[in-house]
């Protein structure tokens, strides 16, 4: 681990100040994704900037009857508050899908939404990458792709988003709340937070250089049954091949987001019409367009079937 620097914040707007005036900076809360990153030299901050103390760790009701989400909300509080069990079940139940107990104790919300990719070439030094190493090139294409993107991937970068709570949030409509370094602050829709690789690969969100995450607001509750299947490897701490975050009404309409397909939670709004059809003409719809490798065809398959599983058990 290479020698940095240490603070702590006192506010948000502070926070994000001491990001833009420091370049290499990082943010740390429960470091659950950076230290590792930082053990193998994928991320070299120059500096820390730790965030525990801000007292962004509550989630309250908005007036407009949502819920917003303090940034330092530990993803076990979240799964376990009474009013996200009971009005945002897709959300609790991704978050329990995801990691360990004992991560889910220290990883935050914002932690959770700024996760970078688990794309073994992004985490082997040895091998080009541009989300690493901006104009390196992308190993994966070509290589070993069982894991990654089957649609809005490019000729730059195949990697797959690994978050299963923001796969929960997509199909929920979540607003992201920022704070910059003069103290202005931001609300984005979820839809365009994370962004899709382009030529860009490394510039993975809509946060400008410095900018703070405080919050995550959800929007007052759909109703309807709540549904998170993941498809993996392995039965615990392993990230989806295919994931599937739904909710669905009893006239069989609903939303749909999918995890593990591409560089950011997939959702086609225009698609959801397709639900009442069935899980053959919706997940179509969804993934109209997708371009999978030899190795990873069968997410397509995957992707319909899962959701067809939704769909029966939501029929009941």
């Amino acid at each position: 681990m290479r020698p940095f620097t240490y603070e702590r914040a006192r506010t948000p707007a502070e926070a994000a100040a001491a990001a833009t005036r420091t370049p290499g900076a990082k943010f740390i809360a429960g470091g659950t994704n950076l230290l590792d990153l930082m053990k193998l030299q994928i991320e070299v901050p120059t500096h820390l900037i730790d965030v525990n103390g801000l007292g962004l760790d509550k989630i309250e009701a908005t007036p407009e009857g949502g819920l917003r989400i303090g940034a330092l909300v530990r993803n076990t509080d979240l799964a376990s508050d009474e009013r996200v069990r009971r009005d945002y079940g897709v959300l609790s139940r991704a978050l329990l899908a995801g990691a360990s107990g004992q991560l889910r104790n220290k990883a935050t919300t914002a932690g959770n939404l700024l996760q970078r990719t688990r794309c073994p070439y992004f985490y082997d030094t040895a091998q080009p990458c541009n989300k690493r190493v901006p104009g390196s090139g992308c190993s994966a294409i070509g290589g070993v792709t069982r894991a990654l993107a089957v649609i809005g991937s490019s000729e730059a970068c195949i990697a797959t988003h690994p978050s299963d709570m923001a796969v929960a949030m997509r199909a929920l409509d979540a607003t992201v709340e920022t704070v910059k370094a003069d103290g202005t602050t931001r609300r984005i829709p979820i839809a365009e937070f994370h962004r899709l690789p382009g030529d860009t690969p490394h510039i993975e969100t809509a946060l400008e250089a410095g900018e703070f995450i405080t919050a995550v607001t959800l929007p007052p509750p759909l109703g309807g049954r709540h549904f998170y299947r993941k498809v993996r490897d392995r039965a615990s701490y392993a990230f989806a091949l295919v994931s599937v975050a739904a909710v669905v009404q009893r006239d069989g309409t609903g939303r749909v987001a999918l995890g593990g397909v591409a560089h950011k939670p997939w959702r086609v709004e225009a698609a959801e019409a397709e639900l009442p059809r069935g899980a053959r003409p919706a997940t179509a719809a969804i993934l109209d367009g997708a371009k999978p490798t030899h190795d990873n065809a069968f997410k397509v398959k995957l992707a319909e079937r899962a959701l067809a599983a939704v769909l029966v058990e939501a029929k009941g």
